[in-house]
């Protein structure tokens, strides 16, 4: 079976439109806190909020896509995403607030396990390079996300995240259109295996908890680096928010520049041996970002992030080899619950930060690396099949 290039593009895109509002959030943090006068921990939980809902919840809406054909969420989550968000800037009161960013997590969260499933039947025989073509709309969406919402925010004031919306609605329209040969596939599939019982892969599950484990600990380097990046460079350095926003770009956009470079290595190479290494490496590129400045600290950090986030469509596929009858349960679980759980990490570092400063919760990220490398050596893969 040959790539489908056509349909990984569009709903790649679609992934690019709904990933700019998860990725403009943490850059909001700060003026969300100066405009209600909230502590670290009280913007640690408004992160939490937003991945709880964008995130932890698609394991429901992968369960929903392996029973029945929801293709209708394609088009509209975007939209939904957008509103949320869009709305966040103009909300009276924190709850409220809180109210928005869970309206554009749940706008989020219905895209993924959807449009990963679609995906799986456009990549041929090339997984992960397949994968990777969606995948990476994703990382773009949320490298520009902060870009976007700053620059909003920046001509507009906070009112300004209303412009989030437009894009949502534009591509809303474009997958609308496109919608019924898209999820084509899916339904044949759905409707070749209908009333047949399809149990769980023993075999599976114990390496994709370990996989899970792993995305977890690379999710929450990731989550940290993007939240508390602008926190430090704007409150401890009393810096340009602009040049922190800059930063957060350029480690997410060389992320996704990883995606597709990495994909035919891993291919190559081996996943698992891939994702090994990757991790591994991560770690001392982290140590010479916290003790660099200037282009310097921009190259250390690109490069961290081009691996870093390399890793994402192979661990998406690897979870896809190790469930390969339950794929929206797979793409829900690793797109959503173990990256959600970013929120629980960003949490915890904003506590570290209300009592021993920002600068330490920054550093401590680093020894994440280590332990996400280490959790690879426990994954079985691939799985022998009985």
């Amino acid at each position: 079976m040959k790539m489908n290039k056509k349909a990984l593009a569009i709903l790649s895109v679609g992934h690019l439109i709904t990933d700019v509002n998860q990725g403009a959030l943490p850059a909001l943090l700060p003026f969300f806190r100066d405009a209600m006068n909230l502590s670290y921990t009280s913007v640690g939980v408004i992160y939490l909020f937003g991945n709880l809902t964008s995130s932890v919840i698609q394991p429901v809406f992968g369960y929903l896509s392996d029973r029945r054909p929801v293709g209708w969420l394609l088009p509209l989550a975007p939209i939904i995403a957008g509103l949320g968000l869009s709305l966040s800037g103009i909300a009276p009161s924190y709850p409220l607030l809180l109210l928005c960013i869970i309206i554009g997590g749940i706008g989020i969260a219905s895209y993924h396990p959807e449009g990963f499933k679609a995906a799986h039947f456009f990549t041929g025989e090339k997984k992960v390079t397949g994968m990777s073509i969606f995948a990476v709309g994703g990382n773009f969406g949320i490298a520009i996300g902060p870009l976007w919402a700053l620059t909003l925010v920046s001509f507009f004031g906070l009112r300004g995240t209303l412009g989030m919306i437009v894009p949502g609605i534009i591509l809303g329209g474009i997958l609308l259109l496109s919608s019924s040969w898209l999820i084509s596939p899916i339904q044949t599939a759905l409707s070749e295996k209908k009333g047949e019982k399809k149990p769980y892969e023993k075999e599976g599950l114990i390496p994709l908890v370990f996989l899970i484990t792993v995305v977890v600990t690379r999710t929450w380097v990731q989550s940290g680096l993007v939240t508390y990046i602008p926190f430090y460079y704007i409150d401890h350095l009393k810096g340009n928010p602009m040049y922190a926003g800059a930063l957060v770009s350029t480690f997410l956009l060389a992320g996704a520049v990883g995606t597709i470079v990495g994909a035919p290595v891993a291919d190559f190479f081996g996943h698992k041996r891939f994702l090994t290494v990757t991790m591994l490496s991560v770690f001392p590129l982290l140590i010479l970002f916290y003790n660099s400045s200037g282009v310097f600290a921009f190259v250390i950090l690109g490069i961290a992030g081009m691996l870093l986030v390399s890793t994402f469509s192979v661990t998406m596929v690897m979870a896809h080899t190790l469930l390969p009858r339950h794929l929206g349960m797979a793409s829900g679980l690793m797109a959503g619950f173990a990256i959600g759980t970013g929120g629980i990490g960003v949490t915890l570092l904003g506590t570290i930060a209300d009592h021993w400063g920002v600068p330490l919760a920054l550093k401590s990220i680093s020894v994440l690396p280590l332990m996400g490398a280490g959790l690879c050596l426990l994954v079985k893969y691939p799985p022998i099949r009985k």
